[in-house]
């Protein structure tokens, strides 16, 4: 587990979240700003290349967002997707484009 992963998991145990989310939250805290992955590939990074539903359902409990960049998480056909942070899709849109990701 690196420094990231273990200061993310303490922010973390703090929420009610099971191991599954707690998994896809530490994975997507380490997106690159200015990169987007497509659900599918979140769940290939967390060895479960078939769960990309669960990992949508996981992100919209994100408690640290945009801290936890979930807002770097899109379709596989491009489209942006949902985003439960405050503001909406619309947030989404706007940090995606601040970090010049789209």
């Amino acid at each position: 587990m690196k420094v990231k992963d273990k200061q993310v998991r303490k922010l973390l145990s703090r929420y009610h979240l099971t191991e599954f989310e707690t998994e896809v939250l530490i994975a997507t805290a380490l997106i690159e700003e200015g990169k987007t992955i497509t659900y599918k590939e979140l769940a290939a990074r967390i060895g479960r290349p078939y769960s990309y539903r669960a990992v949508g359902n996981a992100l919209g409990k994100n408690p640290l967002a945009p801290v936890i960049p979930c807002h770097r998480v899109i379709k596989s056909n491009g489209e942006l997707g949902g985003y439960s942070g405050k503001g909406g899709i619309r947030r989404k849109e706007n940090l995606l484009r601040s970090e010049k990701a789209i």
